[in-house]
């Protein structure tokens, strides 16, 4: 007799095989991004006296919904629920805040939503079936995974035009950028590997094999390690940034999908689809330091910037797990859409109440600090170039 998570696993399974590969991957994609607000295009001024905190935002995107919550975090609320594409899988923010990015495996497609208006203002066609995204560091670029055309897209934020595309391996799944180095991760789920690309050419310089059908894939905030998930081995593999070798492996839990770091480097969560549980490792050690009940089927991990709070998203349970960073344990259970994917995670705080604006003099033009902090990362990379 199967098992109720093998039934689950069969009837999703059946919803992907009519996009091809995915049959072969339990299906248990989550897309959690936590933004802490936006860019705000005008100078602005809090009033005397308006000391209540600000609030911040979980994005959480909802597959068979084709919707993105949007979590206020301060009170655990669903405030707003955005339509996208067909079959919305992945997610991920500009550094600003100020935009976010969904692949829509449904329709080829990554919708770009405006985060001051929660309304999407671009659609880009992308290649064959995308599902992994990432933002470059200076948010210039998006690097989006093709499961069936073994590819990466790589589109100008700027322009929202793809500008390249890049061969690697077979079935490519989640993809991570360096955060201080041009190299960017991707996870092969048929190859058994890892390609990294020199994103000043846009080529595969290095493949890494790693466990069996690896998924998850992120950089410690140092940019010195890369870590994997590997669903079929039940481990995580650690890669030395500077060699492109594994130097460690990690025992996880049953089926270890997505995976997060805080930002000090200090503990990675990882969750465990079949477990129902996030496992806590610790970055020095490399050990399983904690582990922790969440709802059913966990994939997408999301940890706040303050490194506070964990945000895990239960596909079988259509929640979102809120876990104390302090305590390892959960302390709210938010019910979103259907079947949740993610991860991401911002730094700029939407406004508690509406701005002064404060005018400048005539003649002297004003960029938004997203449209600055763009520009200077655009010239940036053209130097490098």
């Amino acid at each position: 007799m199967r098992s109720a998570i093998e039934n689950h696993h069969r009837k999703l399974s059946g919803r992907f095989q009519r996009h091809g590969r995915w049959s072969r991957v339990r299906p248990s994609l989550a897309a959690v991004v936590i933004a802490t607000g936006l860019a705000v295009p005008t100078v602005t001024a809090v009033p005397a006296g308006a000391a209540a905190p600000s609030p911040r935002y979980v994005y959480v995107v909802n597959s068979q919904s084709g919707t993105v919550s949007v979590i206020n975090t301060m009170t655990n609320k669903v405030v707003t629920t955005i339509p996208v594409g067909d079959n919305p899988l992945e997610v991920a923010f500009s550094p600003s805040g100020a935009r976010i990015y969904v692949t829509n495996q449904g329709t080829d497609t990554v919708s770009v939503i405006n985060t001051t208006t929660n309304k999407v203002i671009a659609n880009i066609a992308v290649d064959d079936h995308p599902l992994g995204i990432a933002i470059s560091p200076f948010g210039t670029r998006a690097y989006v995974t093709n499961t069936q055309s073994d590819t990466v897209t790589v589109i100008d934020a700027l322009t929202n035009r793809v500008i390249d595309v890049i061969p690697v391996g077979h079935n490519p799944f989640r993809v991570a950028a360096s955060p201080n180095r041009p190299r960017v991760y991707v996870t092969n789920q048929d190859s058994d590997t890892v390609s990294v690309i020199n994103t000043m050419t846009n080529r595969v310089i290095a493949t890494v094999p790693v466990g069996h059908h690896p998924f998850g894939v992120v950089a410690s905030p140092s940019g010195a390690r890369v870590y994997v998930t590997n669903q079929d081995s039940d481990t995580v593999s650690v890669i030395d940034a500077v060699t492109n070798k594994v130097v460690a492996t990690i025992p996880a839990g049953r089926h270890p999908f997505r995976i997060a770091i805080t930002p000090d480097g200090a503990r990675a969560y990882v969750t465990n689809l079949d477990s129902d549980l996030v496992s806590v490792i610790d970055a020095v050690t490399n050990k399983v330091v904690a582990t922790i009940p969440v709802g059913h089927n966990p994939f997408g991990v999301a940890i706040s910037p303050s490194g506070a709070r964990v945000y895990v998203t239960n596909l079988g349970a259509n929640t979102v797990s809120v876990i104390d960073a302090v305590t390892n344990k959960v302390v709210a259970t938010i019910p979103v859409g259907d079947e949740p994917f993610g991860v991401a995670a911002a730094s700029i705080v939407r406004p508690s109440r509406a701005p002064i604006t404060v005018r400048r003099p005539q003649g002297r033009p004003h960029r938004s600090e997203a449209t600055s902090q763009e520009g200077q990362g655009q010239g940036q990379r053209q130097r490098q170039g």
